[in-house]
């Protein structure tokens, strides 16, 4: 239906002003996580629902972390899609900043802030969506579902795992439309396994002069981290192999995640994200505690990471190692009926055909893909993510909206 596509273009053109306002204020509600704290950007956004009159629920295991789920059904049957985003963003730290990381600054043609891209741009594309399409249901076939949910950034358990686990026949649905950092230029379709690990270093410790009565922890701690680096060689089976698939992309992921991304992204990866040692500088320290962030490809099983790192730390008897937290790599159809009414829509406004892609971070769409249900990731650049002076481009942001409601127009029209 040409004429209702065009009008729903129509309509976000008009609202243009009013997006890039909504989207500047949900950064300036404060959430990040730790700890986790939403009620200010739920507030903003149930805010505009009911200036709307739309109909949600608030779920709310933990009272500060809100989910809002909003539902209707087209007047005939059809497939039930679920949009889904997060509401919590990283915390911020020390950096500094061009404008407050807080203040949602429009300028440069950009929305700056914590949580401008990564997720409250996409957010915004998925709360809109609902709206534009609520307003034209009569139109619609079968079912559309709005998952705004909390606590994403520490895989805590009272977003949208909470929601899976207690209410999978209001927010499963047959897929998933996610609006993460992607980058226009590729759709994610799966994403690699997180295997999160601590390991801990005891000894007697002494001066810092008297080196011959004790062993240094952090010393003990520094051979195990570049010892660990063989972990990094183990290789994806080839039955997992989606190689030929992301070497078509080279070229759009390495301008979307950074020169580089297409070579790990079939390999394990390792970060010391964090390493605590000593009380002073003339002390022995006697512990110190590594937390790794390994990041698994798709087929490579906690298992045989664990194996690996298990006979390293045992060569250090003062060393121990335990899991702090792990997910499984997931994906679905990198040919599906949702990425190609993405790939239809893109094409017909920009010319250029977004490409299938393995991401390289995590993101709850894993969620559906683990309980069977196809989910796609289609969002804007990851500018400054976790970092410095993130931002989003009003014109990138625009863009993603417009694919989001067209895509979930097809699908819901098909």
């Amino acid at each position: 239906m040409p004429d209702t596509k065009d009008a729903l273009l129509a309509g976000i053109e008009r609202d243009r002003d009013r997006l890039v306002e909504f989207l500047s204020g949900f950064v300036r509600a404060r959430s990040p996580n730790p700890p986790g704290d939403t009620l200010a950007a739920a507030a903003h956004v149930r805010k505009l629902l009911d200036a709307e009159g739309i109909a949600y629920k608030i779920v709310d295991p933990q009272p500060t972390m809100p989910n809002i789920v909003a539902t209707f059904e087209g007047p005939s049957p059809g497939p039930h899609l679920v949009l889904n985003g997060h509401i919590d963003v990283f915390p911020v730290g020390t950096e500094t900043w061009k404008h407050d990381p807080w203040g949602g600054v429009i300028a440069d043609g950009k929305v700056w802030g914590r949580g401008a891209s990564d997720m409250k741009c996409g957010t915004s594309c998925s709360i809109f969506t609902y709206i534009y399409l609520h307003r034209i249901r009569d139109k619609l076939k079968g079912r559309l579902t709005l998952t705004a949910v909390s606590d994403e950034e520490t895989f805590g358990p009272w977003g949208a795992r909470y929601l899976i686990e207690h209410m999978p026949d209001e927010v499963l649905g047959d897929c998933c439309l996610n609006g993460e950092p992607s980058g226009a230029e590729t759709i994610r379709f799966g994403e690699r396994g997180l295997l999160w690990l601590a390991v801990t270093v005891k000894t007697r410790g002494a001066h810092g002069a008297y080196v011959h009565l004790s062993k240094s922890a952090s010393r003990i701690a520094a051979e195990i981290v570049g010892e660990l680096a063989a972990i990094e060689k183990i290789k994806a089976p080839v039955s997992h192999n989606f190689a030929p698939l992301m070497e078509a992309a080279r070229v759009e992921m390495d301008r979307a995640l950074g020169a580089g991304a297409t070579d790990i992204v079939n390999r394990v990866t390792l970060n010391v994200g964090k390493m605590d040692a000593g009380l002073k500088v003339n002390m022995i320290p006697a512990e110190c505690r590594l937390e790794l962030d390994i990041r698994l490809p798709l087929g490579v099983e906690r298992e045989t990471v664990m194996r690996e790192v298990n006979a390293i730390v045992a060569r250090h008897p003062e060393a121990s190692v335990e899991e702090i937290n792990h997910t499984a790599g997931y994906w679905c159809d990198p040919h599906g009926t949702m990425i190609g009414f993405m790939q239809n829509n893109v094409e017909k406004m920009t010319g250029q055909r977004p490409k299938p892609i393995v991401s390289l971070g995590g993101t709850d769409a894993r969620l559906w893909r683990k309980a069977g249900v196809p989910a796609y990731v289609y969002g804007p650049v990851p500018s400054g993510m976790g970092g410095a002076d993130e931002h989003v481009e009003i014109e990138e942001f625009l863009h993603v909206m417009r694919t989001h409601v067209l895509s979930a127009y097809d699908y819901l029209t098909q």
